[in-house]
């Protein structure tokens, strides 16, 4: 063969392998992308909210089974159990790591700093330490931040709408939860900013709601804030049933507690969380560095009114606070 066709051949072998290489990064891979799927409640996979990410995964083109599978750990509400679920995952050889609580952020990131990580859903991840900054996270984190540290003024002006003599408010939250702390203090901030008094009751398990609501009754409170977190969102109809008991109305964040049973909800959707997570999971195994990929803040904040509790309650929702609402349960 002559020198010049051996490096024209040459060349083009080189050509071909550079684009097969660009191809593999741009295309789902021969075998199924693992997917490590960290959560704090006792939801499935295919249960409200998580489900929302496969319908994510399916808007991207990709076939759970054919194109990805899930590795999942669940830590059934045992906060410090989400060390053991991050050794598990990392041993599982996934491709990315998806967590859905700020509580599992850590946890993972001790225990590797190579996996890409994406926060489905997160409480001030700046400020927690989890990235350097929203706009370049760095690292190997990035995802989604929620606004639940940041919205107690609006919620708090929603309750007095429905309450106008309202001065003493309870809330209900898990300590376990690391935001717990965060959206507790910024709740106190915002009820004195109006004149209204804060009283907190907390639950670490199932076993504690009834001493918790006992407690916010004592305290003579008018309503109670119900804090996000995985325990509260599972037992989200108990909750509900407590209050309507004691008969105190409740806001909580997701959608779900008001449907539920719980007067009001004005928050983020969850499962729109991670139906978004799947963008960032898609862009990954496409090539990008997750450290470059910018956090997400919400856009969307829905007011959810359930008008059944209402009447149970005796309680006349003022008309234009029903006309501002995305949806009414009757």
């Amino acid at each position: 063969m002559r020198r010049r066709e051996f490096v024209v051949l040459l060349g083009g072998a080189a050509t071909a392998a550079v684009l097969h290489a660009l191809t593999a990064r741009t295309q789902p891979a021969a075998k199924p992308w693992r997917i490590g799927f960290i959560v704090a409640g006792k939801a499935l996979p295919t249960e409200s909210p998580y489900s929302g990410f496969t319908q994510g995964m399916r808007e991207h083109g990709y076939v759970e089974g054919k194109d990805f599978v899930i590795a999942w750990r669940s830590v059934q509400e045992q906060y410090d159990q989400f060390p053991v679920a991050a050794q598990e995952i990392v041993k599982e050889n996934v491709d990315v790591i998806l967590l859905s609580t700020s509580a599992a952020v850590r946890p993972v990131q001790q225990v590797t700093r190579t996996l890409p990580i994406v926060m489905a859903y997160s409480t001030d991840p700046v400020g927690n330490g989890f990235v350097r900054s929203l706009s370049h996270p760095g690292g190997n984190i990035t995802g989604l931040a929620g606004s639940s540290d940041d919205i107690s003024p609006k919620q708090i002006e929603l309750m007095q709408r429905v309450l106008p003599g309202l001065s003493r408010l309870g809330t209900l939250g898990n300590p376990n939860n690391p935001d717990y702390a965060p959206i507790l203090k910024s709740t106190d901030a915002a009820a004195r900013n109006v004149g209204i008094a804060a009283f907190p009751a907390e639950a670490r398990s199932g076993d504690e709601f009834d001493a918790a609501f006992a407690k916010l009754v004592g305290a003579r409170v008018q309503a109670v804030k119900i804090f996000p977190d995985a325990l509260l969102f599972s037992q989200r109809a108990r909750i509900a049933e407590l209050a309507l008991r004691h008969r105190l109305p409740t806001i909580s964040v997701e959608r779900e507690c008001s449907e539920a049973g719980g007067l009001m909800s004005y928050g983020e959707s969850l499962g729109d969380f991670f139906r978004r997570a799947a963008a960032f999971v898609d862009k990954i195994l496409r090539g990008a560095k997750p450290g470059d990929l910018p956090i997400e803040q919400s856009t969307k904040f829905e007011l959810i009114i359930n008008l059944k509790t209402a009447k149970a309650l005796d309680i006349e929702m003022p008309q234009t606070l029903l006309s501002l609402a995305d949806a009414v349960i009757e």
